[in-house]
């Protein structure tokens, strides 16, 4: 396999999972602070959090796919991703990560889709799970995210 089909991607730490993203997807690493509240939000979207004049949804992906929550922290970081959905009221959205995501690079090669090793069904807004080298994420379902994000804050 060349280079050429390698991506770049990176770990980030979600709750007890680690989400595996293409790089091209994040605009911008931020210091962890408190959102502010949206009425009636569910658990999983504490704020929005002000950026570059947008006021980001602030997303817990561990809670939103009901695999835990992620307590915030001073450790903690927020991970800006450009919203794919064309949706020009909702450009970007953040997560909130527990340390600072991870540069990898992935070919087709290192990349293991371990859903037959699974009998349970993938958690919401999850795509895929898979094994790179000795570690294991899970590939996010980006357009579930904006939905249900949408779905709230609209």
């Amino acid at each position: 396999m060349s280079a050429a089909a390698d991506i770049r991607c990176v770990l980030i730490r979600a709750g007890a999972t680690q989400l595996l993203l293409p790089n091209a997807t994040i605009s911008e690493v931020l210091s962890y602070s408190l959102p502010e509240p949206i009425a009636g939000a569910p658990a999983w979207l504490p704020g929005r959090l002000r950026w570059r004049g947008w006021r980001l949804p602030l997303v817990d992906f561990a809670a939103l796919s009901a695999q835990g929550d992620e307590a915030a922290g001073t450790g903690n970081k927020v991970v800006v991703l450009k919203a794919l959905g064309g949706d020009p009221r909702l450009p970007y959205l953040a997560l909130s990560t527990q340390g600072f995501p991870r540069l990898v690079t992935v070919s087709a090669a290192q990349l293991r889709d371990t859903d037959g090793a699974h009998a349970a069904p993938l958690p919401f807004a999850v795509r895929a799970r898979v094994q790179l080298g000795e570690e294991r994420a899970q590939i996010p379902d980006l357009d579930a995210l904006e939905r249900a994000v949408r779905e709230v804050v609209d």
